[in-house]
């Protein structure tokens, strides 16, 4: 007869994840303190947003705001990143600021993937994105300090956070792990070549899908050929994306062929994204409306832009950089936890 499953809620299985829970609680106590030293105001933003995050294959939790009046009704999505929000308070003034925030997304879940995690995001005025991995530096190791290791593990996989962390461009990563020139599939930046992309893929032996874009390529070599040798030994820094990926971030200005962000790894595992913040608001909502264009596209549906985010970058967002790191998966790092919900106090329930 086969066992029943135990709730989350039993206390066999609450004893099972209660180191885990320790070390998150050490860890977010070192985390506030870390960030007060670094002269950082914490800061809490709405959940609830008109424009939840713009990324094409995030989906949002939908909800309708009722106002005094039944007629007085308007959708609003729960926020997918409080991005947009904390850069109108770098508009407001604030030149430093951090906050561990919860966030939505919809459709994700694996052992690496909640629907609602914990985000951690953290911005700096007059700061560049390299400025960003000296942060990382220093919050990785103090937070290992507070659970109680010296290592991030990820069953038998292990990373030292207190070696010298490997700083690798995405163009490197490519050339080092499938021998492909990727820029030269670009020969447009901003428009990259599906055509050539698949037939240098298609010499090393990855093949290409009818319907295939070229981010919808890059992204398959990546996660099967690039991302499992990251942050081995060594966390990883892969930076300098192809302009085409920049996101919310600026062009690097000796080399406009790429961004300057990057994604932080431990173990395989993608810990955080930083950018160089892009300021410049006409450039930024034709972006956002690429973006919705693509949405539209692959999935029917689209998502209303911000237009207070684009009125504070035209007020003026400061040159400034910032970062958003899964605190949940740090946390299954540090306690070589097996999946995210072993280091939450109550798992989203299943449908």
């Amino acid at each position: 007869m086969k066992t029943p499953i135990q709730p989350w809620w039993h206390p066999d299985r609450m004893a099972r994840r209660a180191a885990n829970l320790k070390a998150r609680g050490a860890m977010t106590r070192a985390l506030r303190r870390w960030f007060e030293d670094g002269g950082f105001e914490e800061v809490e933003t709405p959940a609830l947003q008109v424009s939840p995050g713009l990324e094409p294959h995030l989906v949002a939790f939908a909800t309708e705001l009722v106002g005094s009046h039944p007629d007085d009704r308007l959708t609003l999505r729960l926020h997918t990143s409080p991005e947009f929000t904390m850069k109108k308070l770098l508009v407001a003034g604030l030149p430093r600021i951090f906050q561990l925030a919860h966030v939505y997304r919809n459709g994700e879940r694996s052992p690496t993937h909640s629907p609602e995690f914990t985000m951690l995001e953290w911005y700096r005025v007059g700061a560049g994105y390299r400025d960003l991995m000296d942060d990382c530096i220093g919050l990785t190791r103090a937070l290992c300090a507070a659970a109680g290791v010296d290592t991030l593990r990820r069953g038998d996989l292990s990373c030292d956070p207190h070696a010298e962390w490997e700083v690798l461009t995405v163009q490197e990563a490519f050339r080092r792990h499938v021998g492909i020139d990727l820029l030269a599939t670009a020969p447009d930046p901003a428009r990259p070549d599906v055509a050539l992309l698949a037939q240098a893929a298609a010499a090393v032996g990855i093949h290409s899908h009818a319907g295939d874009s070229w981010e919808d390529l890059f992204f398959r070599i990546s996660l099967d050929r690039i991302e499992p040798h990251l942050g081995m030994g060594r966390p990883t820094f892969l930076t300098d994306y192809p302009v085409s990926m920049a996101a919310l971030s600026r062009p690097k200005p000796e080399d406009g062929r790429v961004a300057e962000r990057f994604e932080l790894y431990a173990c395989g595992v993608e810990l955080a994204n930083a950018f160089g913040e892009l300021t410049d608001p006409a450039v930024q909502q034709a972006r956002f409306e690429a973006d919705m264009d693509l949405k539209q596209a692959l999935y029917g549906e689209r998502y209303p832009i911000d237009a207070d985010f684009l009125a504070a970058l035209e007020f003026g967002l400061p040159d400034c950089a910032g970062i958003a790191l899964g605190f949940d998966r740090l946390v299954m790092l540090t306690t070589n936890a097996a999946g995210i919900d072993d280091v939450l106090w109550a798992p989203v329930a299943l449908p």
